[in-house]
């Protein structure tokens, strides 16, 4: 029996509205939203149905969640919401070449660097000055307690795959600013 296309990432509901509201306060009023990893697809239905007058691009490397996504967007038949696009984030070449703002929702931690370091390179290339890029996940923070289940939870991703686990935001920080 052929496994459903339709993916489901529970976080999305505990976290999608939280995200909401601090968009709200920095998208812009029109334009194009690339999201990158967009996972199951159920964020970019969220958030282009939340905003309805921005066109929302999702984007995933893997075949099996652009199917999760496509499937979700079918549901939601949404005039705004852009079949999902191969992208993967720690490749140069993206094909796509201008957006009005990004985010990245869980990505950071579960990939190697050089995805967030490709996210950042990419934000350089396709975002006008002053464009936001959003993203959301765990990062460890100097002077801030790394929590005890976010320590667990990096053990876990390491023991996955060594290049995984909670970033510095420092370090992702110092990235970005290089990069403007």
């Amino acid at each position: 029996m052929a496994e459903p296309a339709k993916r489901h990432a529970p976080a999305t509901a505990r976290n999608r509205d939280p995200i909401t509201e601090l968009l709200r306060e920095i998208l812009p009023d029109a334009g194009r939203i690339l999201e990158i990893a967009s996972g199951s697809g159920e964020h970019a239905v969220h958030f282009a149905q939340v905003f309805p007058d921005l066109d929302w691009q999702p984007s995933d490397p893997d075949p099996a969640c652009r199917a999760s996504i496509a499937a979700w967007a079918q549901e939601a038949a949404l005039d705004n919401l852009l079949a999902p696009i191969d992208l993967d984030a720690a490749r140069e070449n993206w094909p796509i070449d201008r957006a009005d703002a990004m985010i990245c929702i869980n990505m950071t931690h579960i990939s190697p660097w050089s995805a967030t370091a490709g996210l950042l390179a990419g934000a350089q290339r396709v975002l006008p000055p002053g464009a936001p890029l959003y993203l959301y996940g765990p990062f460890r923070e100097p002077g801030r307690l790394f929590a005890a289940s976010n320590a667990a939870f990096d053990r876990s991703l390491r023991k996955r795959d060594p290049e995984w686990g909670v970033r510095n935001l420092d370090d992702v920080r110092a990235d970005a600013e290089k990069r403007g």
